[in-house]
């Protein structure tokens, strides 16, 4: 929950109030940020806020994906939808539905698969692969990335409609050395974790 997050510092404190009030409403929402400043655990703190905590949360690491499985990991596929499907796969999409969905490095998502995945957001339903029907989902997306959307958009990376739909409410998470208050606690934070795990007793 957002009240886990070390916050003291002026920007981390506007990016939780932000947090809090994206948290209330299922509009999506694009965490910005330099990697290694935690987006993946704030966006899980707005799950935490929100009226679907407790369900289910589905991380999507978009540039771990090889670019020929991207649709069938995000929408799912029929048994023998192509070489190598051999069971049925549910897909990310449904998987997340009723919970949250965060797409990480969603900037490293291939073209054609950024038309599929706005028409998903748009329309609340996926087309799994080699399936004759479409499924319905019911998802809240938060998207993250530490390349600057806008102007891979001006270079013809990334769809211009697909960003819009995904910058509705965006938030950037300051890198630690904007945010030297917070050391302290993280400290402290870090070191009961740690002696917890390992059985040591803290003062």
């Amino acid at each position: 929950q957002f009240k886990d997050l070390a916050a003291r510092s002026s920007d981390m404190i506007r990016a939780v109030r932000l947090g809090e009030r994206a948290a209330k409403s299922n509009i999506p929402v694009l965490l910005e940020g330099e990697s290694g400043v935690g987006k993946e655990v704030f966006a899980r703190a707005m799950q935490g806020a929100s009226d679907r905590r407790g369900k289910s949360f589905v991380t999507v690491n978009c540039g771990a994906i090889p670019g020929n499985l991207v649709e069938s990991i995000l929408f799912g596929h029929e048994k023998g939808a192509f070489t190598g499907a051999t069971e049925r796969h549910a897909g990310k999409f449904v998987e997340a539905s009723g919970g949250t969905l965060f797409l990480d490095e969603v900037s490293e998502l291939p073209l054609d698969a950024q038309v599929k995945l706005l028409r998903a957001i748009q329309e609340g339903e996926i087309d799994p692969v080699g399936g004759k029907r479409t499924v319905k989902v019911d998802i809240r997306l938060i998207s993250a990335s530490n390349r600057n959307l806008l102007e891979l958009v001006r270079q013809g990376k990334f769809r211009e409609d697909l960003f819009y739909r995904l910058n509705v409410f965006p938030i950037t998470i300051p890198a630690l050395r904007r945010r030297k208050e917070d050391i302290p606690n993280l400290a402290r934070v870090f070191l009961q974790r740690f002696a917890s795990e390992q059985r040591i007793a803290t003062p």
